[in-house]
């Protein structure tokens, strides 16, 4: 299975991640580049991104440095840690999310982004 590589870029990050093999995953694939201002929501950034999915395998809570498209806001969000929706220590998104791949970095490093940062996803390759 080929494994699709991406870019993060949110200053000061810049973290590779890797996408899963979900449809979602290949719609946002098939969207790079994407760029767009970041919103904080706890320790998620989400922003709206040109793609349109169905809720596919969809997951009320996430792990730590997990990547997913929210379906009714057509948003990509980046978890690093607890939502204002969290029970305790879980990653609990507004509602339920696809999970589309996972960042290879520290996710904490994304506790450093400002509300509004332009944030860019670059595919890096296709292996």
């Amino acid at each position: 299975m080929s494994q699709k590589r991406i870019r993060i870029s949110a200053e000061p990050v810049v973290m590779e991640a890797e996408l899963n093999q979900s449809e979602t995953a290949q719609r946002i694939w098939n969207a790079l580049p994407i760029e767009a201002p970041g919103n904080i929501w706890g320790d998620e950034i989400y922003f709206s991104i040109p793609v349109e999915a169905e809720t596919d395998d969809a997951q009320e809570v996430v792990e730590l440095g997990e990547l997913a498209y929210w379906p009714p806001g057509t948003a990509f969000c980046i978890f690093f840690g607890p939502t204002p929706m969290s029970r305790g220590a879980e990653i609990r998104p507004a509602s339920p999310v696809n999970v589309v791949g996972k960042l290879l970095g520290d996710p904490k490093m994304f506790k450093q982004v400002s509300d509004g940062t332009v944030v860019t996803i670059d595919q890096i390759s296709d292996k």
